[in-house]
């Protein structure tokens, strides 16, 4: 029932709209912030490594593990790829663009960071981006998603997230 109403209604795509445009918002503002800013990710991985020591430590050892192994010395390749990504899920949710795709891409970035320790906002956007995945086409409704999805699927393409009645519509 609960994911009838997410999937289907329209009040709840405005929500949803409400939802996804401040979660665009966020993620735009930290990625622009990190473009503009200079940011060099290897003393956050250097941080995030230090925190899998001792009796409680916030990050686990195989993450730990994955950070100093493949991602300390990638630092360059990470940091782009965490500044640009920002930035385009910021913009697909805003413009309502391929909103599930953005929402998982950013709920993904959201994991790595609190598997990194970094606690922030990211609690707050994961349960936010929840509501958008399994809201799935509903939550572009209201979004260039209304007009994009449909158009996609009458040309055949496969679209692997966003099933509910607005791709039919």
């Amino acid at each position: 029932m609960l994911n009838e109403l997410l999937r289907n209604n329209k009040v709840v795509a405005m929500i949803l709209t409400v939802f996804r445009v401040y979660l665009g918002y966020a993620w735009l503002t930290a990625g622009i912030g990190k473009i503009t800013g200079g940011f060099e990710v290897s003393s956050f991985l250097n941080g995030a490594i230090a925190k899998a020591e001792g009796a409680h430590p916030a990050v686990q050892g195989w993450w730990a593990a994955f950070l100093e192994q493949f991602a300390l010395p990638n630092h360059e390749f990470f940091a782009f790829i965490v500044m640009w990504g920002e930035v385009l899920v910021g913009i697909a949710l805003i413009l309502g663009l391929f909103t599930n795709v953005a929402a998982f891409g950013g709920i993904l970035m959201n994991f790595a960071f609190l598997f990194s320790g970094t606690v922030s906002t990211n609690p707050q956007m994961v349960l936010l981006t929840i509501f958008l995945l399994v809201a799935g086409a509903n939550a572009g409704r209201y979004g260039l998603d209304r007009w994009v999805m449909p158009m996609l699927k009458k040309q055949g393409t496969k679209l692997p997230l966003g099933r509910g009645r607005l791709a039919h519509q």
